[in-house]
């Protein structure tokens, strides 16, 4: 009994201090992840592209909102930010200063659930219950938060299908988002056709990486989709693969770039943020990325 007693208290110890990372040092270790994606028509220029999703911004998350201000030391052609920027209606503010210097740099965005209801305390393992229900937080008045960040220079991509010219020799880029698929919000049909084209790049744009809606993208000729959602599973086996992704993605591409098929691309940014009622990542730093986009290979 002895044996097992302290075996369980090792074991409790161990749990104890792992959550502990996670939640006071790992959750808060931003980092910058770069990838190079070959997408451009060929002997297009490079295109730097950042990729922000999951903010989930609260107001006294002063570090966060530095760190995401720094981001426009990298001079990006193009912002996209995929969803879930808020986790309180009392973050405005603080979103809106971290996102003021990107907003010199054309730039979209698209909702995701968290934009459309705040967060609600739940049981922990809630999140690891792959076929669980949505369950409503405090409504959020995403409506005029949209409002807000578009007045400030960036594209609605919500049922949007539209271009924006980027870099110094304003090469043209082909957009279009959806509303957001977790709340089964998604009307590809309001977007759908051809993509554009006369542009040096195609990308789609949404919250949750549906597998229905990026065959859908793909279908059309989209070069890349972005997403978010999965915040790279959030707690993950180390060196291994996320243990959920809280959408129809597979647990090993939870995170970062993949091939959708042999034409399309796609990448999973796993986010700066958290619940706040689950603050803590295992195995998963937040992050936002840096896409290098350069010529395809046809």
């Amino acid at each position: 009994m002895s044996v097992f007693l302290r075996a369980l208290a090792a074991g409790t110890a161990a749990g104890v201090a792992t959550a502990a990372y996670g939640s006071l040092i790992e959750r808060n270790a931003f980092t910058l992840r770069e990838f190079e994606v070959p997408v451009l028509t060929p002997g297009s220029r490079p295109i730097r592209l950042l990729h922000l999703s999951d903010l989930h911004m609260m107001p006294n998350q002063r570090r966060k909102q530095a760190w995401i201000r720094d981001l426009a030391r990298l001079k990006p052609d193009l912002v996209i930010n995929t969803g879930d920027h808020l986790s309180s209606v009392r973050a405005v503010p603080a979103l809106m200063r971290s996102l003021e210097p990107l907003m010199e740099y054309p730039g979209a965005f698209v909702p995701g659930n968290n934009d459309y209801y705040a967060p609600k305390p739940k049981s922990p393992t809630r999140y690891f219950e792959p076929q669980k229900e949505f369950t409503h937080g405090e409504r959020l008045p995403w409506p005029a938060i949209a409002a807000t960040i578009s007045d400030a220079g960036w594209h609605d991509l919500t049922h949007v299908r539209t271009t924006v010219k980027v870099g110094a020799q304003g090469a043209q880029v082909a957009l279009a988002g959806t509303d957001d698929p977790h709340l089964k919000r998604a009307r590809y049909s309001l977007i759908e056709g051809p993509a554009e084209p006369d542009a040096v790049v195609r990308i789609g744009v949404l919250h949750s990486p549906e597998p229905a809606l990026l065959n859908r993208f793909a279908a059309d000729g989209y070069d890349l989709v972005l997403a978010g959602h999965t915040h790279g599973g959030q707690v993950r086996v180390p060196f291994g693969p996320a243990l959920v992704t809280n959408c129809g993605i597979d647990v090993h591409r939870a995170r970062w770039l993949h091939k959708w098929d042999e034409k399309m691309w796609f990448h999973v940014c796993a986010g700066l943020g958290t619940s706040p009622y689950m603050p803590i990542r295992i195995a998963c730093r937040p992050e936002a990325s840096l896409l290098t986009l350069v010529d395809r290979t046809d």
